[in-house]
C-alpha cells in the first residue's frame, strides 16, 4: 500500500475535518484544506502523473518546492502512484518547481507550480515545454485507483521505503506525543527528507491538523496560535 494510502485512509472517516491550514505572512494569506480536499488534490496529481508522464512505482519525481498547501497535493499525489520523491531533477520523470525557479531542471519534464494562494494557474503558458501544474492537474480525475500495487519496500523518500518512512513518521509523532486531537503549529521548511518527514509526515501520521506558517513573522505567531487554537509546536 502506498504512503498516501497509509496516511489518508484512517482520516477519510472524517472527510470534513480540517487537515492543513497554510499561512503566508509575506502575502497575508490563509488557506485551509479539509481531509477531503487534500485527498482530492492528491488524486488529481496522481492521475495526472500517471496519465501524462507514465509514472510508475519507483520512478523518481523531483519536488523543488517550499512548504505550501499546493506542495501537499504534489507530494501526496506522487506517493500515491508509487513515486520516489527526491529534490534533484537529474534523472527524474518530472520535476515540480516554483514560478521563479530557473530551468532546465535535468528532469524529463518540468511542471511549474504557481504557489498562488487562490490556486490560480499561470497567467501565460510556461516556456521551454514546461507544464502549468495547477491548470492541467485540475482537469484530472477526483478519485485515484492505482494502476500498479505499491509494496511497502518501494522507495518513497530518497532512499527510504514506504514502510521505513511510515514507521519513522509514526515513531517521531509518538515521541512528540501527537494525536489526532492535536492542532500543530509549524514554521519549518520542507527542505530535503528530514524537513519533509518532520514538517509534514509526522503530523499526518498522527492524524493531527497541521497549521503551517510560511515566511513567518515571529511577532504574529502567538496570534496564530490563539486563532487556530493550536496545542503543540513542531520543533524548528
Amino acid at each position: 500500500m502506498s504512503l498516501t494510502d497509509e496516511l489518508l485512509r484512517p482520516l477519510l472517516a472524517s472527510p470534513a475535518k480540517p487537515l492543513i491550514t497554510h499561512y503566508d505572512d509575506q502575502l497575508g494569506s490563509r488557506v485551509e484544506l479539509s481531509v477531503a480536499t487534500t485527498a482530492n488534490w492528491a488524486a488529481k496529481t496522481a492521475n495526472w502523473l500517471t496519465e501524462e508522464f507514465d509514472v510508475e512505482p519507483g520512478d523518481a519525481v523531483a519536488v523543488q518546492l517550499p512548504a505550501h498547501w499546493q506542495t501537499v497535493g504534489v507530494l501526496l499525489g506522487a506517493w500515491w502512484c508509487g513515486a520516489r520523491v527526491v529534490t534533484e531533477g537529474a534523472g527524474a520523470r518530472v520535476a515540480f518547481v516554483g514560478p521563479d525557479d530557473p530551468e532546465p531542471t535535468g528532469a524529463a519534464a518540468t511542471a511549474v507550480v504557481t504557489l498562488d494562494p487562490m490556486g490560480r494557474g499561470l497567467a501565460e503558458p510556461p516556456g521551454g515545454g514546461a507544464f502549468d501544474y495547477l491548470t492541467e492537474a485540475r482537469t484530472a480525475g477526483d478519485q485515484y485507483s492505482p494502476l500498479f500495487p505499491v509494496p511497502g519496500d518501494t522507495t518513497a523518500l530518497f532512499e527510504s521505503t514506504v514502510d521505513e518512512v511510515l514507521a519513522e513518521a509514526r515513531a517521531r509523532a509518538a515521541k512528540l506525543g501527537l494525536t489526532a486531537d492535536d492542532r500543530v503549529l509549524s514554521t519549518r521548511d520542507w527542505d530535503g527528507p528530514e524537513g519533509i518527514l518532520d514538517g509534514l509526515l509526522v503530523p499526518l501520521a498522527a492524524g493531527a491538523h497541521l497549521v503551517h506558517v510560511s515566511n513567518a513573522d515571529e511577532a504574529k505567531l502567538d496570534a496564530r496560535r490563539d486563532a487556530e487554537r493550536t496545542t503543540a509546536d513542531l520543533p524548528s
